[in-house]
């Protein structure tokens, strides 16, 4: 076994997160990654703020962070890594025995161990350290020529890129995303590199809606319009699929009498534990409603589309900072009016 001590960022209660010297262990199974960059995801924000996310509660102090690149510092012949080679890190790391793992189902793992996790005790460290130690099958290798803080978006694209597999196939649909957030934004461009013809978008900021055009939208509608809604509700629905990304109660409940008969909604947005849904509209339209969680393969899939360019994330990236200012990051990636997606620099 192999330790080393690092500068980490560590939450130890809500609104109290601080970079520490933490130690990181590694043994010759492992690889040891010098961390460049990684984004702030919500549930990082939600461990900032609250201490907890959904029902991931902060028992003890954690290391944040699980979306983030790096280079190989060490790694063993049998890796098939190198050192000084780029990559990008998969924060999953599924048991591999279970019945859904058997079944290649590894998102639905029920002892998954997800970096930056507080689900189980102990705590799932994250990436938002100097260096990490995981597994080689976590790290995936991209060229030389693609930039970092590009490829930083693989773990959330990954997310969306399962979300529209959830959907089938989108050649020639008409696609509504409810929720601009920097998923909702990734699911737009998704949606349309997976053959869309009209991608609409709603979220009831301003800002969020206009970064919903730069990446794709045809037209961004603040959902508080009711003559709009009307519109879309015409003839049963005008959409093909709606993917619902926000998680907020009005939204979910939206999505039914927006959607054609025999549409699709997907639902990845995670907000109110509990709505007050129309099923019976759901069930006389004959709606198929599918829940999207993580990713399995899709995560080599995304490294893979921003590598050559196919998608481009950057008008999401609202301020790079560096790793010392990790409490002023979150604290601005946790106003929606202000930024999209931060990313700390190691």
């Amino acid at each position: 076994m192999q330790k080393k001590q690092v500068n980490a960022v560590v939450v130890n209660a809500p609104h109290d997160v601080k970079k520490e010297i933490r130690q990181v262990e590694w043994n010759d199974d492992q690889v040891l990654i010098k961390v460049e960059r990684g984004g702030i995801c919500g549930s990082d924000i939600h461990y900032f703020l609250h201490g907890r996310a959904g029902m991931s509660i902060l028992k003890t102090p954690m290391i944040l962070g699980h979306e983030f690149v790096g280079t190989v510092e060490q790694a063993s012949a049998e890796s098939g890594l190198t050192a000084g080679q780029r990559v990008a890190v998969n924060p999953s790391q599924p048991c591999q025995t279970c019945r859904y793992c058997r079944e290649g189902k590894q998102n639905l793992c029920r002892a998954m161990r997800f970096m930056g996790s507080a689900q189980f005790f102990p705590h799932v460290n994250g990436g938002f350290a100097d260096y990490v130690a995981v597994l080689p099958y976590q790290c995936v290798p991209y060229a030389s020529h693609a930039d970092p803080k590009v490829i930083a978006f693989a773990e959330p694209l990954a997310v969306c890129i399962h979300a529209v597999r959830q959907a089938g196939d989108l050649i020639g649909k008409k696609v509504l995303v409810t929720g601009a957030g920097p998923i909702g934004c990734l699911v737009i461009a998704a949606v349309l590199a997976a053959g869309a013809t009209e991608v609409i978008a709603t979220d009831i900021s301003e800002r969020c809606r206009a970064l919903a055009l730069e990446m794709g939208a045809r037209e961004a509608a603040d959902p508080r319009d009711d003559t709009l809604l009307t519109q879309w509700q015409a003839d049963g629905g005008r959409f093909d699929v709606c993917f619902e990304a926000s998680g907020a109660t009005a939204a979910v409940a939206s999505t039914v009498a927006l959607t054609r008969p025999g549409g699709t909604i997907v639902q990845l947005g995670m907000g109110s534990p509990s709505v007050d849904y129309p099923i019976g509209p759901l069930l006389v339209k004959e709606i198929q409603l599918r829940g999207s969680f993580r990713f399995n393969g899709e995560f080599d899939t995304a490294v893979r589309w921003l590598e050559s360019g196919r998608i481009n994330p950057l008008p999401l990236l609202t301020a790079e900072m560096p790793m010392a200012d990790a409490a002023a990051a979150l604290a601005l990636a946790a106003d929606k009016e202000r930024a999209a997606k931060i990313q700390l620099v190691f």
